[in-house]
């Protein structure tokens, strides 16, 4: 399995902990499932590349939740933001923004 790390901002935000916790416990925990199944490798059907070496992981649970996610080596997922899909478009681009920021400090 790979481990699962969460990307925080210069300014110290956790961005994807901050979206998550303003959700039900229930639409926290089916998330937190398919995050799990993504780490083991299990839940490919519902990952796509989104670019510059972003994936999203569509969730089929309530207004269609997606995980932003970026992959270092084969060991480590690195959760960026999560949304729905009426935040796509800016979520993508803010994710995007995110996995440059972090790749800088390599």
């Amino acid at each position: 399995m790979k481990e699962i790390y969460r990307y925080k901002t210069p300014n110290g935000k956790v961005p994807f902990d901050e979206w998550i916790q303003s959700l039900t416990e229930q639409n926290q925990a089916r998330i937190d499932a398919y995050i799990k199944r993504a780490a083991l490798g299990a839940a490919k059907k519902n990952i796509e590349p989104v670019g510059e070496g972003v994936f999203e992981i569509k969730i089929d649970v309530g207004p269609g939740f997606r995980v932003y996610f970026g992959e270092k080596g084969r060991t480590m997922i690195l959760l960026l933001l999560g949304g729905d899909k009426s935040t796509q478009r800016s979520d993508i681009r803010k994710a995007k923004e995110y996995w440059r920021d972090y790749n800088a400090e390599d």
